[in-house]
């Protein structure tokens, strides 16, 4: 009785595109349609995706489901026990690690399932996410039913030349995200952290024994413009 206006505060799942590539047109709509019918409130995004829309009432809750699908061509996403939203990383379009492309396949499997987002039909919740690397910026393994992860089969392409530029200190390994360093040390920050052990640098070439690899990444990230993933993708 004190606070009449949270009676009702529903909260609605909008189905984000493919790696959330927006325009500021649809973004601009979705605004207006939730200043509209709701709090105003959104979360961009879920933590496991979905345009959050936060708090209306039950009166609006069709008026919203029809404006989304007859103005914006967009649709609700999964809650509950189905299916939630399908989601991926960047891919292809912008990254150039990824292995696969993960728009497509969030898009294909978005077309072959929506229905399962609409009607719960499951004993539990299920996610599908798709990441173009095993970097997996979605966190596809850890927070996903179904885990599609790109990778390659073939070596490791090296660029012996880059190597020397890190241990020389010419180049910033981590892409410079851990500050300008001078004291790359490649043994103890590559070398002795592969898991398997399938390193080795003799102070001229950097060796990669590719059949022991468990393409983990860590050497890429650590030396992105020494290493780069196979072009056997998939």
């Amino acid at each position: 009785d004190p606070f009449p206006n949270v009676a009702h505060f529903h909260t609605m799942r909008v189905n984000q595109p493919a790696s959330k590539y927006y325009d500021t047109k649809v973004l601009r709509k979705l605004c207006d349609l939730w200043d509209k019918r709701g709090s105003g409130l959104t979360n961009m995004h879920g933590s496991t995706g979905d345009i959050i829309l936060l708090g209306t009432t039950t009166d609006q809750l069709e008026p919203v489901f029809y404006e989304l699908t007859h103005e914006l061509d967009m649709d609700l996403g999964g809650s509950g026990s189905n299916l939630r939203t399908p989601e991926g990383c960047l891919g292809m379009s912008r990254c150039e690690w990824s292995c696969i492309n993960t728009q497509d396949i969030i898009y294909d499997l978005t077309q072959e399932f929506q229905d399962a987002l609409h009607r719960p039909m499951f004993p539990y919740k299920f996610k599908f996410k798709s990441s173009g690397c095993p970097n997996d910026c979605v966190s596809a393994i850890a927070r996903s039913d179904c885990s599609i992860i790109g990778t390659w089969r073939d070596e490791i392409r090296i660029d012996q030349a880059a190597v020397k530029a890190y241990v020389g200190g010419e180049l910033v390994p981590h892409a410079g995200a851990g500050g300008e360093r001078k004291d790359f040390d490649i043994k103890a920050e590559v070398i002795d952290l592969c898991p398997t052990g399938c390193m080795e640098y003799d102070g001229k070439s950097l060796k990669i024994y590719n059949e022991d690899c468990v393409r983990c990444m860590h050497c890429i990230r650590v030396m992105p413009r020494a290493l780069l993933p196979g072009l056997d993708r998939g």
